[in-house]
């Protein structure tokens, strides 16, 4: 079944003086539209835009966060309306101010990424990514597409975050600006890339599909007879890896995340803790009623259905799942682009240990002290949040009480961290600053 729309206008900016019953003005966002990333057809990327609600600096000077959604597939509005974007959704499908939101003090930008994704229109099957530097290519385009739009983002330092699938996503586009801005000339035209963020990734799929069975049984989860089933399932996947099956790699380790879901017998995986999943189908149901269909600016005929994931472009990523992007992180790396990873503690799937196992198989010259850096404790406002592990432009950190979907799970410790890790503040300040206290507590601004 067909489920793209062809029609578009390029360059749509929405500038709204009415308000909805769903959807009231005050939660509009700056600007939202599409941002065309074909020159042969009506292939975009659609986005929404909030500019910081209350700037430190000069809006030409301001962070610019731009955040991409996991699955592959997922839509970047789950991060917009149920995460980190400056308004929630409530169980009734009203939008109450997120007192965590990440455009506090920044500018941020949700993408529907890859084409095909959320609002974001693929002309054709043919035209959506089945890997990760066709997905870089069309963020590439769609980025300095939106960064024409305004001439004070011209300049600003931009930030590429993400969660889960993202943890592919963002190195890719961080590895794509780099070599294209190494073949400008001109700086202006540059990207002005000033650091990666990680949320619960999917990097070295490989090196995490094995660390699950351990994880568990140490848990509590699992016993050993079925941590040893397990091993065996996960040792399944890397055999495939290495005859390079990656079809059948990836349903491997479908299958071994099944596995461990009937053996714990958990609500998610993305969470030990929950007693139900993360309701972020509310997404779904709110971004189907056609007045906030109307107040986003979304261009699609009536008979479209927004989905919060698509199985279209899941598909055809499918092959893409167990292929690792480490070497593109080694690479931003080793040229000195600040990169977060950061992880929720009850995150079973893509969480603490998964990171830890694939982080320290780096080749870069300072994981060595990066290993034997100090794990710091890191508290808000004089509460434990956490664990904060750095080494110049690398930092780790561990967000206590939170699962995958971490700004849902700890929004205003999700908000403290990555407006200090932007401000390089407290424990996120630079190795140029060697007097850190350990018990530095974030201040709001």
């Amino acid at each position: 079944m067909e489920k793209y729309s062809t029609t578009l206008v390029f360059f749509l900016c929405f500038s709204f003086s009415h308000s909805t019953t769903s959807f009231p003005k005050q939660a509009l966002p700056t600007k939202s539209g599409y941002l065309p990333v074909s020159s042969y057809s009506n292939s975009s990327i659609f986005y929404t835009f909030y500019e910081a609600q209350n700037s430190t600096s000069p809006l030409s000077q301001t962070p610019l966060l731009i955040w991409l959604q996991g699955g592959p597939g997922c839509s970047s509005m789950i991060g917009n309306f149920y995460e980190l974007g400056p308004y929630r959704l409530t169980k009734s499908l009203t939008l109450q101010p997120n007192p965590g939101s990440w455009n506090r003090i920044f500018g941020l930008l949700f993408l529907d990424n890859p084409i095909g994704t959320g609002f974001s229109v693929a002309s054709t099957p043919q035209e959506i990514p089945t890997d990760q530097n066709g997905v870089a290519k069309h963020l590439f385009t769609a980025i300095t597409r939106f960064l024409q739009l305004d001439p004070v983002f011209k300049h600003r330092p931009i930030y590429i975050t993400g969660e889960s699938y993202a943890g592919k996503y963002v190195p890719a586009i961080g590895y794509y600006i780099l070599e294209k801005n190494a073949e400008l000339k001109d700086p202006a035209k540059r990207v002005n890339l000033a650091g990666l963020a990680i949320g619960d990734g999917l990097t070295d799929p490989v090196t995490q599909v094995v660390t699950h069975a351990a994880n568990a049984y140490y848990v509590g989860l699992i016993n050993e007879k079925q941590k040893n089933e397990l091993e065996k399932a996960q040792l399944e996947v890397v055999r495939l890896v290495e005859r390079g099956n990656w079809s059948e790699a990836t349903d491997a380790r479908n299958n071994a995340l099944s596995l461990l879901r009937s053996m714990t017998g958990l609500a998610t995986l993305y969470d030990y803790s929950r007693k139900i999943p993360y309701e972020d189908d509310l997404v779904e149901k709110f971004l189907n009623i056609a007045e906030v269909k109307q107040a986003l600016g979304v261009n699609v005929d009536e008979s479209f259905v927004y989905e919060i994931c698509s199985d279209a472009v899941g598909d055809l990523l499918h092959d893409d799942v167990m292929k690792s992007v480490k070497f593109m992180v080694e690479k931003l790396l080793k040229e000195s682009t600040k990169v977060l990873l950061y992880q929720g503690q009850r995150d079973l799937q893509d969480g603490v240990v998964q990171v830890e196992a694939w982080v320290k198989t780096m080749e870069w010259e300072g994981i060595v002290e990066y290993l034997n850096a100090e794990r710091e404790i890191w508290k808000v406002k004089g509460d434990l949040a956490g664990y904060v592990q750095k080494w110049k432009t690398l930092t780790n950190v561990v967000v206590l009480g939170a699962g995958h979907l971490l700004p849902t799970d700890q929004p205003l410790n999700s908000q403290a961290m990555i407006e200090d890790w932007v401000l390089e503040k407290g424990l996120f300040r630079s190795v140029l600053y060697p007097n850190v206290s350990t018990n530095y507590a974030h201040d709001l601004v």
